[in-house]
């Protein structure tokens, strides 16, 4: 475990926020929420966004998800992301095993300021989950990273090694790809999610083409990872098939940008 800790560190351009052996104890899901608060988000999208996940917590569907597992309790954490890892966004590992525990956690997240900042890294987002997870002291049958984001990785390290080496260690990447907006990926932000940043068994991403529709995409992804139900075919992972899609391309557009 602490070699697999080492080798995900070292795809970090920087080290991540200290991070707490918080809690302990066999759970269904070790599941870490990474949301994407870059600028190419107005304040009104991300505070929809927050809204979104604070009610999809809260939520009654939640809930009855998390009692149907096989403990009958997850592990949840969540924090954001841009450029890199937001300072002091993370909300530390916490059991959720009734509708109480559920409504303190979202408050929790409800009560943080909103921020955003530069840039796109998913490769940090993925390696500050990948961190959090190996690192917590929780025993779970299955290790979920997931990312929302609304564009394709632009910062900091490529995403495709650092997604790689997270599916090496046994943990699941799911995405949620906030499509309001162009992102310049190559058949659209959720085929360059699908092909560059999920990965591991049931893998899948959802598309939000409308910020009013967050709130139950955010609850239907929520629900599916914690009960482990299967995706429909179309957001899979298709495991053995080489990307289409040109996972550098935010890396380019940024080159591009300052090129002309």
């Amino acid at each position: 475990m602490l070699t697999t800790l080492a080798m995900l560190m070292g795809l970090s351009a920087a080290a991540g926020p200290m991070i707490a052996q918080a809690g302990g104890g066999e759970v269904d899901v070790e599941l870490v929420l990474a949301v994407d608060t870059s600028r190419s988000m107005d304040y009104e999208e991300v505070r929809i966004q927050r809204e979104g996940y604070v009610a999809a917590l809260k939520h009654r569907e939640f809930i009855d998800a998390v009692k149907t597992g096989l403990i009958g309790k997850i592990a949840i954490s969540y924090f954001e992301w841009a450029g890199d890892v937001v300072p002091d966004s993370v909300i530390d590992w916490q059991v959720i095993e009734n509708e109480q525990d559920a409504i303190d956690f979202a408050n929790k997240l409800e009560a943080r300021p909103i921020n955003s900042q530069r840039r796109t890294s998913i490769s940090a987002a993925i390696v500050q989950g990948a961190t959090m997870l190996v690192a917590n002291s929780y025993s779970g049958t299955r290790q979920v990273i997931d990312v929302s984001g609304d564009g394709p990785n632009n910062a900091g390290n490529p995403v495709v090694p650092a997604r790689d080496k997270a599916v090496e260690a046994g943990l699941i990447v799911n995405g949620l790809a906030i499509m309001l907006r162009p992102s310049g990926a190559q058949g659209g932000l959720d085929k360059y999610y699908a092909d560059c940043v999920i990965g591991g068994p049931g893998s899948f991403v959802l598309p939000v083409h409308k910020i009013e529709d967050f709130a139950v995409a955010v609850r239907r992804k929520l629900v599916m990872e914690i009960s482990s139900l299967t995706p429909p075919a179309t957001v899979q992972k298709t495991a053995g098939t080489q990307p289409a899609t040109d996972c550098l391309v935010g890396e380019r557009q940024w080159q591009d940008l300052f090129d002309r």
